[in-house]
Parts: structure tokens; C-alpha cells; sequence
């Protein structure tokens, strides 16, 4: 079985694999861990900015910080192989 860091690490280079050719990841962090022992996976939620259209144009936006809105996608790694299954949208 693979150790967290590595599932996160794993999970880290799909994020900039599939996402970075869309979008520049800012902020790209760790934001939750949990090992499913049934399916034998990794769930790691990452968290990044992304520009938000919506208050770009606002005058103060860049000062109150909402210039971004934070996204979230959960990675599901192979716990056993350290192998990609899949990424989902996480909702907050």
C-alpha cells in the first residue's frame, strides 16, 4: 500500500496534468485526506484559485480578496497501485 504523501503527490501531478492546460492553478493546496479501506483509495481534496469573472471589474475586489474564487476537485488514487482513478468536483 501507498503512503499519504505519495497518494497526495500522485494527486498533485494529475491536478496540474488535467487541469493546468485549462487553467493557471494558484494556490494549488492540500485540503483533506481520507483512506477508504473498502474501494482500497486514496481521497485527496485539493483546493486552488481561479480567476472570478464576476469581480474582476469591481473597484476594492483585489483588496477584500475576491478577485478569486477557491475551487475544490477530489483526486481518488489506487491505494495499493498509486495509480489515478479519478477526479470529482467538491462542493462546499
Amino acid at each position: 500500500m501507498i503512503e499519504v504523501k505519495e497518494a497526495v503527490k500522485v494527486a498533485k501531478a494529475a491536478a496540474n496534468d488535467f487541469l493546468g492546460q485549462e487553467m493557471v492553478l494558484n494556490d494549488l493546496m492540500l485540503e483533506e485526506v481520507e483512506l477508504d479501506q473498502n474501494n482500497k483509495a486514496w481521497a485527496i481534496t485539493l483546493g486552488f484559485n481561479v480567476p472570478n469573472p464576476n469581480k474582476l471589474h469591481r473597484i476594492g475586489a483585489a483588496i477584500s480578496g475576491e478577485m478569486f474564487a477557491r475551487k475544490y476537485k477530489t483526486f481518488i488514487i489506487d491505494a495499493e497501485t498509486g495509480e489515478f482513478r479519478s477526479m470529482k468536483i467538491r462542493e462546499i
